[in-house]
């Protein structure tokens, strides 16, 4: 009687398993968010001692901050990144046009939902990007805002907390819990808590959720739509004459 040799079943790379380096990576990211939150007012006239202006110092602690996060995120997401970036290559004419697309639905979103609000309010977030804006080059602004800081975020709220942690509960509630805790590091610890100033970055993390499952939990799609959308606000700050930003500050307030 022949015997019958099965083949053993291909081994599957564990990306959606979570990682010693998956929790360094958090650990980091909360640790250091956590200490400038907490006593960021105390290490702020230290930092501007050792840095030439407070902007300087500023963008410094922003540098350090996503640098180190972002290469413990990169070394743990290397296998996913390589294999989303092959997908993406083998359909150019998509990721090009539906990129700028999703950009744009985001704008559209973030304007409805500023309107439903009835107000227009600058968060102290976005104030204080804009401000540091002003006084740091553009060659500077474009490493953290476009490249590192993106990646970083979209490593912790997209991949990690859908992409792995639905494998141990229901994806939508992961999505729900994305989408708040995105929007949470940009406004606790530096305002109110409010509507107003909370829907502009629900209607962004919405936005990213969206395009991260509906492209099959595609880390680098996400994160390119995310790069492009820091892109041109960063084009769109720098565009804005010093004069005019200036005048465009008092009417708001």
């Amino acid at each position: 009687m022949a015997t019958v040799h099965r083949r053993p079943p291909a081994p599957q790379p564990q990306l959606y398993r979570f990682s010693r380096l998956d929790f360094t990576a958090v650990g980091l990211y909360v640790a250091i968010a956590g200490f400038f939150a907490v006593a960021g007012e105390l290490v702020a006239p230290v930092l501007r001692q050792l840095a030439p202006t407070p902007a300087a110092a500023s963008y410094a602690m922003n540098l350090l901050f996503y640098a180190s996060v972002g290469i413990l995120a990169l070394l743990a997401a290397r296998k996913v990144v390589g294999r989303d970036l092959r997908v993406l290559a083998t359909r150019p004419w998509f990721t090009l046009l539906m990129v700028p697309a999703a950009v744009i639905a985001m704008m559209i979103l973030s304007a409805i939902a500023v309107a439903a609000s009835g107000s227009v309010v600058t968060s102290e977030n976005q104030a204080g990007l804009q401000a540091l804006m002003q006084q740091v080059p553009a060659w500077l602004m474009v490493p953290l805002l476009v490249v590192v800081g993106p990646f970083v975020e979209e490593y912790i709220f997209r991949h990690l907390l859908i992409g792995k942690l639905s494998q141990r509960i229901n994806i939508w509630v992961c999505c729900v819990l994305s989408v708040f805790l995105f929007a949470a590091p940009h406004i606790v610890g530096k305002e109110a808590l409010t509507l107003t100033v909370l829907l502009p970055y629900l209607a962004m993390g919405a936005t990213l959720v969206f395009v991260y499952v509906w492209t099959g939990k595609n880390l680098m799609f996400s994160y390119f739509v995310h790069a492009a959308k820091n892109l041109l606000a960063v084009v769109f700050i720098y565009a804005i004459p010093p004069e005019v930003y200036e005048q465009l500050q008092q009417v708001q307030a």
